[in-house]
């Protein structure tokens, strides 16, 4: 559920921190979303095509939210050190533990709610097609975390003994041994 609130959330919460920093007088020229073909380099928020008047619409919703996003932002690092401190003590308390654990479920809630109500606020703005692009690229860069955590195994796999046997530890396992060891076992 965190990787989908991340999917879903970190695209427009970049798009939002964007609209912040960029100038208010910086308009870009609305261009026909067919002709523009997203390469590996191009910026996301580029490719949605923002008119000025919805890039001032964002950083409104945005500023709106800025005193409470720090707020919970808080909040939640507060009651993380208090769920540390409890199961860093000498004998833990589980009823602290355990209470500790609500607070800090309960920040993580407001977190949440909090981006994914500014989301809704910020899709209002966008047209069907700018939705639908955001779509795409929500797609694209999942796709892209998965072939990145897809290649960093590999290369964990791919370091000296990463695979050791677990008979005597001395050599890694080829694919066949594995299997014939597999079927060996009742």
């Amino acid at each position: 559920m965190r990787n989908n609130v991340k999917t879903i959330i970190l695209p427009l919460a970049a798009m939002s921190m964007i609209f912040l920093v960029a100038p208010p007088g910086v308009t870009q020229q609305p261009q026909q979303m067919e002709a523009q073909q997203p390469g590996p380099v191009e910026d996301p928020i580029r490719q949605l095509n923002l008119t000025a008047e919805q890039r001032e619409k964002i950083r409104a919703i945005t500023e709106d939210r800025k005193l409470e996003r720090v707020e919970i932002n808080q909040r939640l690092r507060e009651a993380n050190r208090g769920l540390q401190e409890a199961l860093d003590s000498d004998n833990p308390d589980e009823a602290v533990v355990e209470q500790r654990l609500r607070e800090v479920a309960a920040a993580q809630a407001a977190q949440m709610r909090m981006r994914v109500l500014t989301e809704v606020r910020i899709r209002r703005v966008l047209s069907s097609e700018q939705q639908d692009r955001l779509r795409i690229l929500r797609r694209q860069a999942k796709r892209e975390r998965r072939l990145d955590k897809l290649n960093g195994n590999r290369r964990q796999l791919a370091r000296p003994g990463a695979l050791t046997n677990q008979s005597n530890g001395l050599e890694p396992l080829s694919p066949r041994q594995g299997s014939e060891q597999r079927r060996q076992r009742p």
